[in-house]
């Protein structure tokens, strides 16, 4: 027989996206139709550990669907990965009444959740990162928010570094993946693409192929680098030395992980937010909900992290043509 839920708990965990404001109203209003009461961790599991807990209604969410961040604020804890910390985490928990949590944030805090299924708390995952690095799904909340903001600060670089006929290394965030940086460099037409899952660390094929563009008649060249490579001012200094152009270095940063969710964002979000409700209210548990092949989906959460991912072969092929 199901378990039956009175009472949701929902939590943010890890790297804030744009867009988890929107999974947390719909999870909220969600249960507040299917007569559930819902409580707001703050801070995540370390939130939950230090019983950082509130009520929340149909008002605690008004005027936030619009919003970068979380407003339930998010941390990291060490605590939680320590078996005694999961279990005064379940017993918190009851305590409180909460019989199902809903985890937003990637495969660390997917792993939270768990846990705490193990011990008997309903929990439903939720992809949320800009990373796009989550195996299960095709889609993770705040990618589109993020991989927007990074190609519209591309555009603005890639103005200037017309203008002075000059190198521009960019280096975009995705951690060990490339998804952003290769999203990026086709949409922002870039000569050079270098994410981990391909990049052979030849630095001299880039500079071979710097110069012989600037004397085909190139005016500037864009190279889009993944967080997980790095040293982009390392890399803008030996370019500029082997090539004799001037070449700079502009890391943009944590400015991706805010501002104002994109319609994608928001409408997607929303959806997982109210699946998320539904699961739980179905007596579901330990299970992470996605996006794949144009349907929403769900796993169970040892299944979604034993999952791997890499990126499509066809569009990195596809962004070395188009570079030519």
């Amino acid at each position: 027989m199901a378990k039956e839920i009175k009472t949701i708990g929902i939590l943010t965990s890890g790297g804030d996206a744009p867009g988890m404001n929107a999974a947390i109203r719909a999870v909220v209003r969600t249960a507040l139709v299917n007569g559930l009461n819902v409580k707001g961790i703050r801070r995540g599991f370390s939130g939950l550990l230090e019983e950082d807990i509130i009520d929340m209604d149909g008002r605690s969410v008004s005027d936030i669907i619009q919003r970068g961040g979380t407003v339930l604020y998010t941390a990291r804890s060490k605590e939680f990965m320590t078996s005694e910390g999961q279990d005064k985490g379940a017993e918190i928990c009851r305590k409180h009444g909460i019989d199902g949590v809903v985890v937003i944030g990637g495969d660390g805090s997917f792993q939270g959740a768990g846990k705490l299924a193990a011990r008997g708390i309903n929990t439903i995952g939720l992809p949320g990162t800009i990373d796009l690095d989550i195996a299960c799904t095709d889609y993770t909340i705040g990618f589109d928010t993020a991989v927007n903001t990074a190609m519209e600060a591309i555009d603005k670089v890639r103005d200037t570094s017309t203008s002075h006929e000059r190198c521009s290394i960019i280096e975009v965030m995705g951690r060990n993946a490339g998804y952003i940086a290769l999203w990026c460099g086709i949409a922002n037409g870039a000569e050079d693409i270098l994410i981990t899952e391909r990049y052979d660390h030849n630095e001299q094929h880039i500079i071979d192929n710097i110069i012989h563009r600037k004397q085909a008649g190139k005016k500037h060249h864009i190279i889009v680098n993944a967080e997980g490579i790095g040293d982009s001012y390392g890399m803008a200094k030996r370019i500029e030395a082997a090539t004799g152009i001037e070449t700079r270095a502009t890391i943009i940063g944590h400015i991706q992980r805010g501002g104002s969710p994109t319609c994608m964002d928001r409408v997607y979000a929303s959806t997982m937010g109210s699946i998320a409700v539904d699961l739980l209210c179905q007596g579901a548990t330990n299970r992470v909900v996605g996006y794949r092949n144009g349907q929403y989906v769900n796993y169970d959460i040892e299944e979604a992290l034993a999952m791997t991912k890499d990126v499509d072969q066809y569009m990195y092929d596809m962004a070395q043509k188009l570079s030519q």
